[in-house]
């Protein structure tokens, strides 16, 4: 995501939403739908569902009622949702299974189908218990893979040295002290203008995240001077809308660069294959926890809507928690 989610519904790419769209409502009646678009509209605009989550649910729905026209014979409509017994959301369930789609993608498909259900409920156009019915496929968590202080330390200090050009080395340095020092999501940081660039001094960075939601952050000393650094290093001007990490010509940095020189970084520093952009966001998020941070703060600085979203960190170090567990509690010093 190079820009917030509100900019992003105007570029190019939602026009490969759109197309999926109007491949979804070919496998349903004009009842359907509509209810489909002001379903699409009612995400968007009410629950400020970001294009990729807008896309997740098209490509879900999609995959839905072509196989329900399949499986019936014919396109959808509403009166057929709620005819729908709990075989034939099993019969979907196994044909997902046999395609070879991995459990965390039906999972989230299902949970974007009884969305879709509670809405049509909601509005008195279909209601179907039997979806209840069915139990959510179990998902393994996967926890984070986070660097040690030191790995993070080492890319922060070496990235620069892959740039032949020394303003982009400054820039990649800012970038990735902005995922590691704030715990940005990679297109976050991509995401600010040159308006919003912390300053030294400044305490604090407004962030807009996932939905267009925002969120305040703590800025570190060294941010605000690495991005104060790059700037004044930059080739490239503009005003307070110009994007604030650009390009080699000029345009905005993409998040791919970003991800290519982590992958040099790993070569060159003999980095596991878990140590990606989004490994700073874990390690900032885990070092947090390790030092005695509270999960609930953690949560908000991180822009998780669940804090069992942020739990999934507890499991990172545990020999890191023990340490901070007798450090703190009050009642470890009692044996």
């Amino acid at each position: 995501m190079a820009e917030p989610a509100a900019k992003a519904l105007g570029k190019p790419g939602i026009k490969r939403r759109e197309t999926q769209l109007q491949g979804v409502l070919t496998a349903a009646t004009p009842d359907l739908q509509a209810a489909l678009r002001d379903w699409q509209t009612w995400l968007k605009d009410e629950r400020r569902a970001s294009p990729h989550t807008l896309l997740a649910y098209q490509r879900d729905l999609q995959h839905f009622l072509v196989f329900l026209t399949e499986h019936r014979g014919k396109p959808a409509c509403l009166k057929d949702l709620s005819a729908l017994t709990a075989g034939d959301f099993r019969a979907w369930l196994a044909s997902r299974a046999a395609e070879g789609l991995e459990r965390s993608s039906t999972a989230r498909a299902l949970s974007s189908l009884r969305g879709l259900f509670r809405w049509l409920t909601r509005r008195g156009l279909a209601e179907n218990a039997a979806l209840t019915t069915l139990r959510t496929p179990k998902v393994r968590k996967a926890v984070p893979r986070a660097l040690t202080a030191a790995e993070a330390g080492e890319v922060v200090d070496s990235v620069a040295e892959l740039s032949d050009a020394d303003w982009a080395g400054k820039r990649d340095c800012a970038v990735l002290l902005l995922l590691y020092g704030c715990g940005l999501r990679i297109g976050e940081a991509l995401a600010l203008r040159r308006g919003e660039a912390p300053k030294p001094g400044q305490e604090s960075l407004l962030v807009t995240g996932k939905g267009n939601k925002q969120r305040m952050v703590p800025l570190l000393p060294m941010v605000g001077e690495a991005v104060a650094d790059y700037l004044a290093a930059c080739p490239f001007g503009g005003d307070a809308e110009a994007p604030l990490f650009r390009g080699a010509r000029g345009g905005a940095l993409g998040p791919r660069r970003v991800q290519e020189k982590m992958a040099a970084l790993r070569s060159l520093l003999g980095l596991p294959e878990g140590a990606t952009p989004h490994a700073l966001r874990h390690s900032f998020a885990t070092h947090l926890l390790a030092g005695g941070g509270d999960l609930r703060a953690i949560q908000e600085l991180l822009g998780h809507a669940s804090l069992s979203t942020t739990q999934r960190y507890t499991d990172v170090d545990v020999a890191g928690l023990l340490e901070v567990y007798d450090r703190a509690h009050p009642r470890a010093k009692v044996r």
